[in-house]
């Protein structure tokens, strides 16, 4: 009763945004599609919730197929585009009320399931929803779609443009809505977001490139990072471009991520190489792989 896609393809005009995409999400599992934007989860999302037809390949949705049982399949799932979509003009209140009757139930009626959020934004319900904080807009809509107690829910980009406090607070009630029995649905761009997920897959340019939990996917990543950092950072990532043995080499947080391509690398080394080209304050030292060190590489 979870979610089943086969080998889902989809093209705008000649342009391919997803080629023969298949995984399964058990019912249940808090499973996140991760990826840059432009890679392809949009495209899945409408898919899956019957707003897009695909090309090829065949999904289905809580045991519902997405073309045969659309209907089924709407009254099934909760869905939070990436965009806020709730009408701007009406309150919270009124929002919350309207999708209530649309699906034929009403905030009393399914407040167990919502409480935790509600709670939140009821202090501001007579509040338009246009004049919302961008986290309490996202509360909301996270309501929105779950009042008609959905059996799945697809989040697509939930946290964009939020802040860190914010993002915290929406994976906290994930999880939460998680243990109730919902099978979660959610892509994200940011990394971080990536590890707190049951399973994930890594997309890019429309294919799946790994599919495990999250540990796993780290813990066969093999390759050596060094944290790397000195005084002029924007002259460092290029001479560490220019280092003869460079792997591979990116920002991350205040230091830069370096791996080197042979097995014999030698910090010491590399120091004597920045310092000869006129670095100061330099740190090299051994760091932990991270899902984002992972996607860089495949």
């Amino acid at each position: 009763m979870g979610i089943i896609v086969q080998n889902i393809s989809k093209s705008y005009n000649k342009i391919k945004a997803i080629d023969a995409i298949s995984f399964e999400v058990k019912e249940g599992e808090l499973f996140g599609l991760i990826g840059p934007d432009g890679a392809g989860k949009t495209t899945i999302f409408r898919i899956l919730t019957t707003l897009l037809l695909a090309n090829e390949g065949s999904a289905s949705v809580a045991g519902f197929d997405v073309v045969k049982d659309y209907k089924a399949i709407r009254n099934s799932v909760g869905y939070m585009p990436g965009k806020f979509s709730l009408y701007q003009d009406l309150s919270v209140e009124e929002n919350l009320k309207f999708f209530a009757t649309i699906f034929g139930t009403t905030i009393e009626e399914n407040y167990d399931l919502i409480k935790d959020i509600y709670i939140q934004i009821e202090p501001f319900k007579a509040r338009r929803a246009g004049a919302l904080s961008g986290g309490m807009k996202q509360k909301l809509a996270l309501c929105c779609a779950l009042i008609h107690k959905p059996k799945v829910l697809f989040l697509d980009e939930p946290t964009t443009g939020v802040d860190p406090v914010s993002r915290k607070e929406f994976w906290e009630m994930l999880k939460r809505l998680q243990e109730k029995g919902l099978t979660i649905l959610v892509s994200t761009p940011y990394m971080d977001e990536a590890e707190l997920c049951d399973r994930i897959a890594l997309i890019q340019k429309g294919s799946i490139l790994k599919i495990d939990k999250p540990a796993n996917i780290i813990k066969d990543y093999h390759r050596i990072i060094y944290d790397v950092k000195a005084k002029n950072r924007h002259q460092l990532i290029l001479d560490l471009k220019n280092y003869p043995s460079q792997y591979s080499v990116f920002a991350f947080g205040e230091y830069i991520h370096y791996i080197d391509k042979n097995e014999n690398f030698s910090a010491t080394d590399l120091d004597n190489y920045l310092r000869q080209n006129q670095h100061s304050e330099i740190e090299i030292r051994v760091t932990n792989p991270t899902i984002e060190d992972v996607f860089m590489d495949l």
